[in-house]
C-alpha cells in the first residue's frame, strides 16, 4: 500500500492559494478608505463583474469559459479605468493602458468565438 503523506502534503499547501481565491473575496476596507471615491468605483466595478460572471452553465465548457471571462475582463478593464481616473504611479498607469488593450482584444475574441456557436 502507497503512502498518503505526498497527496496530503500536495494538498495541504494548495490551501493557502485556495483560500486567496476563492471567490475574488476581498476584506472591507477601512472607514477611511470605504469613503474615498477609487473604492467606492472599485467596489462597484468588482459587484458587476461578479455579477455578470454569474451566467448560466451550458456544460458546454468552451462556451461557459468564454461567456464567463467576457466580464470578468470587463471587470479587469473597468478597474484599470479607475487607476488612470485616480492612481498616480507612472508604472501603475502604465500597466492599467497595458491591461486595457489586451482585454478589450480578448473580448473581442471571446464575443466571435460565442457568436460562431449560436
Amino acid at each position: 500500500m502507497r503512502s498518503a503523506l505526498p497527496i496530503l502534503f500536495l494538498l495541504a499547501s494548495t490551501l493557502p492559494v485556495a483560500a486567496q481565491h476563492a471567490g475574488h473575496a476581498m476584506p472591507s476596507p477601512p472607514p477611511s478608505a470605504a469613503a474615498s471615491p477609487s473604492t467606492q468605483e472599485f467596489q462597484a466595478a468588482n459587484q458587476r463583474m461578479h455579477q455578470g460572471m454569474n451566467i448560466p452553465y451550458t456544460g458546454d465548457a468552451d462556451r461557459d469559459f468564454a461567456a464567463g471571462m467576457i466580464p470578468h475582463h470587463q471587470g479587469a478593464i473597468d478597474m484599470a479605468r479607475i487607476e488612470l481616473k485616480y492612481g498616480k504611479d507612472p508604472a501603475m498607469r502604465q500597466l492599467a493602458e497595458a491591461i486595457i488593450a489586451a482585454q478589450e482584444k480578448e473580448i473581442a475574441e471571446l464575443q466571435a468565438f460565442l457568436a460562431k456557436r449560436r
